[in-house]
């Protein structure tokens, strides 16, 4: 099965929206339609759609399925790499969405609204307590409106790095002299920064 089969079969699957698929592409790729993309990029959404299709680890437990179970939870390792929340596991999250919309798992969360719920209170929460700014301007550059930049650069900002120390972060992890990352590569920046966080946050208590 091609690359645009599956996504769109899993798509199916999953009762996944046009704008729940763009959401889909955005995290894997940065980019909101397939035709933007190169054949290695299809091929990484489509894996991403595979593993979202799943319905349980090798563990016997059930995976974060559903149509914003991949948005939800790329917020939240967002929240626990800018040091806000010390849990990462996905039951951290799903008690999140049980409190916002009153649902149990990801999978049963199919209504727009609901979803809607939960994903802007998080973000409201990252962007407070995070100081991650969301806001989008069509006279900046693509790059400052994608979520991997926002969140580095608010964790550089809680590290107190310079301008230049966060350009040799980002090339020690991606190795580009550059703002314009693949999704993967701003995980990597993401996860470092991250980590600075929790080691300077443990030393502190």
């Amino acid at each position: 099965m091609t690359a645009h089969k599956t996504i769109y079969a899993v798509a199916n699957k999953l009762g996944l929206d046009d704008d729940a698929r763009r959401s889909i592409y955005e995290r894997v790729t940065g980019k909101p339609k397939l035709t933007l993309m190169s054949d290695s990029e299809k091929q990484a959404v489509a894996d991403e759609f595979k593993r979202l299709g799943g319905d349980r680890r090798p563990d016997g437990r059930l995976k974060l399925t559903g149509p914003y179970a991949g948005k939800l939870q790329a917020l939240w390792i967002a929240a626990w790499n800018l040091g806000i929340v010390d849990n990462r596991d996905d039951a951290a999250l799903l008690a999140f969405v049980k409190r916002q919309t009153g649902i149990d798992h990801t999978r049963f969360l199919a209504n727009a609204a609901d979803a809607k719920k939960a994903i802007e209170a998080l973000k409201i929460w990252v962007g407070r307590e995070g100081g991650v700014d969301w806001s989008t301007s069509r006279f900046l550059p693509d790059w400052t409106q994608v979520a991997g930049y926002r969140i580095s650069q608010a964790q550089a900002k809680k590290l107190g790095l310079t301008d230049r120390q966060f350009s040799e972060e980002i090339w020690r992890e991606a190795g580009k002299y550059s703002f314009s990352l693949t999704r993967d590569e701003w995980v990597k920046v993401m996860n470092s920064l991250g980590k600075m966080i929790r080691d300077r946050k443990a030393g502190a208590s």
